[in-house]
């Protein structure tokens, strides 16, 4: 698919998986609308449907093993096939895997990058983080302020990728019923960077539909690099070479900027729209 581009204050672009790397079929099938096409849930069902994973497969972030199960580091894995280079992600190719790129319109610069597969979707971000330190910690202690203050709640449990946040804020289903908007925030201390994704869709409350999510999520590799930067600073994203651009329909994919910045103000829920 080519890309498509908005003309307001942010572009979302949006590019088949196989059109920019030399994808293996990995038996995942479908994708989802845009994450802006993703409504409210009904309260009823939103506390209906199936939960985490067992709690086997659960740990803290202290006790996840990210060098064995991901995300890697570039020195940890090779990327020459079968990844789609967007910078500072490397992305494994999925049979039915979308990307849409997040453009800020004043620097178009990059900014994240939304996977959208099987009807869920994943967005990613990632930032450079001190040689010492993570910084997954501070960010879910800002995370939680920025849901609480749009009348939300947010619950911080153990995942498979780790401690995670699941965050639900009211609102307004299409029929008019009272409704919540559900995601599920991951985080993953790397050597000098930190990756933060958002799970939306079918995949932030059903464990089946967030294996295929949780196991892209694993398979990213961050191109950190060897160059000095302050922690927090958004590694440097960029659109595929060999994508090629197309216009879509008026005022689609328009997102805020600080809808896609969790380390400035706090991540809104509305990504998950």
């Amino acid at each position: 698919m080519a890309f498509g581009r908005s003309r307001k204050n942010k572009q979302k672009d949006t590019v088949d998986a196989a059109d920019t790397a030399d994808a293996p079929d990995t038996g995942a099938s479908g994708t989802a609308e845009s994450a802006d096409d993703v409504v409210a849930t009904p309260v009823a069902q939103a506390t209906s449907l199936d939960g985490p994973a067992p709690a086997q497969d659960r740990v803290s972030s202290e006790d996840y093993a990210r060098a064995s199960l991901g995300p890697f580091d570039a020195s940890e894995q090779d990327t020459e096939a079968g990844y789609i280079d967007l910078g500072a992600l490397r992305i494994g190719a999925a049979q039915g895997l979308q990307l849409r790129l997040e453009v800020e319109e004043r620097s178009k610069r990059v900014i994240a990058v939304t996977l959208d597969l099987g009807g869920s979707t994943l967005q990613l971000q990632a930032f450079a983080a001190p040689k010492t330190e993570g910084l997954w910690d501070e960010i879910r202690e800002q995370i939680g302020v920025s849901i609480g203050s749009q009348g939300g709640t947010v619950e911080e449990r153990p995942g498979v990728l780790g401690t995670e946040l699941l965050a639900k804020v009211p609102a307004q289903t299409p029929d008019g019923q009272a409704g919540v908007r559900v995601a599920r925030f991951v985080g993953v201390n790397g050597p000098r960077w930190f990756l933060r994704g958002v799970i939306g869709g079918p995949a932030a409350l059903q464990s089946r539909a967030a294996a295929p999510m949780e196991q892209l999520f694993r398979s990213v590799v961050v191109v950190r690099g060897d160059h000095p930067l302050p922690p927090r600073e958004l590694l440097q994203l960029k659109v595929p070479s060999n994508a090629a651009a197309a216009p879509t329909a008026p005022g689609a994919g328009t997102t805020r900027k600080n809808d896609l910045d969790p380390l400035e103000r706090g991540p809104e829920i509305t990504e998950t729209r």
